[in-house]
């Protein structure tokens, strides 16, 4: 297998950046679909991809899917008055009543490991025009056999649902990496009874099978030589992000730390519905993209408008989202 990973450019990249991005989606397939509107407003990225090299590490994010939302003011800004929420969007040419949630999950082949980052939403999904996983990792040029180790940044169900296929491991012979502390709070029975056990009940069904393969880490961890675990906790109890270095050259995937490109960046101090300790994760926002801007590092968000990948701006009370457009290309 070749070390490089073919080039497969975005398309759509203005009817992506229409929205933003954000949920955890710890529900059910059921309520899931429940929750969606009707299907005109679906869109089915099947197989698009995003790849570039990073040094000598080749880099490919995937889009599992999207799903257009409403009310967004009701997800972001919870803490903000509704025409706050608006004005902010307005002012950045976006619409007021519709954001658009995307899901990213990233593989990276350092030349001896392919490694997967979140799974996205899986068979689970899919009925909503999401989990396209597996067919953005063969339009990349990979198999599922040839994923050699599967990152969790946290386990939430958009990043935990692709794990199992069938009731069997999507990725066979990969091994896995999760956060210790993440682990211990799903798989905790005392979430039996409260608005977690959702989330409880998906890590029981998809991660807890595969926990004898697990490497549970914690902050400063090494997945592998030139990739390393960053906590930033608040999305989740144990959410982390992870920096990649290669040749000298640098990225960050930011997981969920920021969930709208202009929503949880321009105000970081913004509550966001689904992060779980509001004033923990506003910390991490600006820990993590105060490091992103300072160093000028590009960085991978889960949730950003697919590409997902771009820069940080520090800009008055927040930061500035620069899309990357032909940085990897020269």
């Amino acid at each position: 297998m070749t070390t490089s990973i073919p080039l497969s450019r975005r398309t759509l990249f203005g009817a992506a950046t229409a929205g933003a991005l954000a949920t955890p989606f710890l529900m059910s397939r059921a309520a899931f679909a429940q929750s969606e509107p009707k299907a005109d407003t679906m869109a089915s990225p099947a197989g698009r991809t995003n790849s570039f090299k990073i040094g000598n590490f080749g880099v490919t994010v995937i889009s599992d899917g999207i799903r257009i939302g409403e009310k967004p003011e009701e997800t972001f800004g919870t803490n903000q008055t509704p025409e706050a929420v608006r004005d902010l969007l307005t002012a950045n040419f976006l619409p007021t009543d519709k954001f658009v949630n995307g899901f990213s999950p990233t593989l990276i082949d350092t030349g001896s490991e392919v490694i997967l980052f979140d799974t996205g939403m899986g068979e689970g999904g899919r009925a909503a025009g999401a989990g396209h996983l597996l067919e953005g990792i063969s339009a990349a040029g990979y198999a599922p056999d040839q994923v050699s180790i599967v990152v969790l940044t946290h386990m939430h169900g958009d990043h935990i649902g692709g794990l199992m296929e069938g009731g069997a491991p999507a990725f066979k012979n990969a091994r896995y990496v999760a956060g210790q502390t993440e682990f211990d709070f799903w798989k905790d029975e005392a979430r039996v009874g409260t608005p977690a056990e959702g989330g409880h009940n998906g890590v029981l069904k998809n991660v807890v099978p595969l926990a004898e393969k697990m490497t549970f880490i914690g902050d400063g961890a090494e997945v592998v030589p030139g990739i390393t675990a960053m906590a930033a906790f608040g999305h989740s109890p144990g959410h982390m992000v992870f920096k990649v270095e290669s040749d000298g050259k640098g990225l960050v995937l930011t997981a969920d730390t920021a969930n709208h490109f202009v929503l949880s960046l321009q105000r970081p101090d913004w509550e966001v519905k689904f992060d779980m300790d509001k004033a923990k994760a506003a910390a991490a926002r600006k820990k993590v993209f105060d490091m992103v801007a300072t160093d000028r590092l590009p960085f991978v968000g889960y949730h950003m408008p697919f590409p997902a990948v771009g820069f940080i701006e520090k800009q008055d009370q927040g930061y500035r989202f620069v899309p990357e457009t032909y940085q990897f290309e020269l």
